[in-house]
């Protein structure tokens, strides 16, 4: 069980007493249920694999996305993660295309910016068919930085850049929110 637990505790949000509780129910669970809960997970660890366009994870060749020519092929959405894309997917607004860098710029975590997939974003603008690059990297140091990167490789291509806005999420209270968030909402203040 010890192992398990470790093992579970390694997934994020998750600590030890979330791994212990989830732990005792795997190991509760009917035992055709706990072997059938496992035989997915390893069937979806072999069968998914990152699309040759934009990496999100898909079962095989070119994911849909990027073979949908509904979308607007002019525009890509650069984000860390494929749950970052389908984020963004579940609200319907976007219409365009991604690209899944395979996670951030973490020099404490030895990862630099060829481990991830930002080469591939350039060759991508490079192309000439990308008019505008949204960069969708998470607010976090890392993700900053990340952002910050590939800003500074793609401005001699001549392609538009943009950020996810920031600020004051629907609902807030001025008296609660940390200054960083108060002035990031000062700073990018819009007419009314």
């Amino acid at each position: 069980m010890a192992r398990l637990v470790k093992g579970l505790a390694r997934w994020p949000g998750i600590g030890r007493r979330s791994a212990e509780r989830l732990a005792y129910h795997i190991l509760c669970m009917p035992e055709k249920d706990a072997l059938e809960l496992a035989a997915t997970i390893g069937e979806l660890k072999r069968r998914l694999k990152p699309c040759p366009a934009c990496f999100n994870l898909v079962e095989g060749g070119v994911c849909p996305i990027c073979q949908n020519p509904a979308r607007d092929s002019s525009v890509i959405c650069a984000v860390e993660e494929p749950k970052d894309l389908w984020s963004i997917e579940k609200m319907g607004l976007y219409k365009g295309l991604y690209h899944v860098l395979q996670g951030h710029i973490s020099p404490l975590e030895d990862v630099g910016p060829e481990d991830l997939t930002i080469e591939k974003l350039v060759e991508r603008v490079k192309a000439g068919q990308i008019k505008e690059v949204i960069l969708a990297t998470n607010f976090s140091a890392e993700g900053d930085a990340t952002a910050l990167y590939i800003q500074k490789r793609l401005e001699p291509l001549g392609v538009k850049i943009t950020r996810l806005a920031r600020g004051i999420p629907q609902g807030s209270y001025l008296e609660y929110l940390n200054s960083a968030v108060l002035a990031e909402a000062m700073e990018g203040r819009r007419n009314f």
